[in-house]
């Protein structure tokens, strides 16, 4: 049965196997991150890669969702680099100049990095939108 294992600050998806020596040893199925996440990329990955191992799915999002994604709760650290990416990201989106970059870059390249920036604002939106009606403060200024 595949597990989640913290290892160095990063979460991996594994399965215990015993060897022909006796010894259980642990097989790596997928890195996770930092904060454990079992996207339908991952699922297809381990589905393609290891598919005589058992995966309960289900079970595995269930406790990631109730156990163990609670990177806000008592890490300050977590906070201070997600607000530094955070910071990098806006100016690497400010610095973009999409005329200059239609003409530059492959169609299909374009068409990705607009709906990634489309997938953005609207996940921005959603928590934003969620503080809002929640009546919590928005951002100081």
């Amino acid at each position: 049965m595949a597990f989640i294992r913290k290892r160095g600050g990063r979460y991996y998806l594994v399965h215990s196997i015993r060897g022909q020596d006796g010894k259980v040893k642990q097989v790596h199925l997928a890195p996770l991150g930092r904060r454990p996440h079992i996207s339908e990329h991952v699922i297809e990955n381990v589905k393609s890669k290891h598919a005589l191992v058992h995966v309960d799915w289900q079970g595995l999002k269930e406790k990631v969702s109730r156990e163990l994604v609670q990177p806000f709760e008592n890490n300050s650290q977590y906070l201070r680099e997600l607000v530094g990416s955070i910071q990098n990201l806006n100016l690497d989106i400010a610095d973009l100049h999409l005329p200059v970059l239609e003409l530059t870059i492959p169609p299909g390249l374009k068409g990705e990095l607009l709906t990634a920036l489309k997938l953005l604002r609207t996940t921005l939106d959603v928590k934003l939108g969620r503080r809002r009606r929640s009546g919590l403060p928005t951002a100081q200024r």
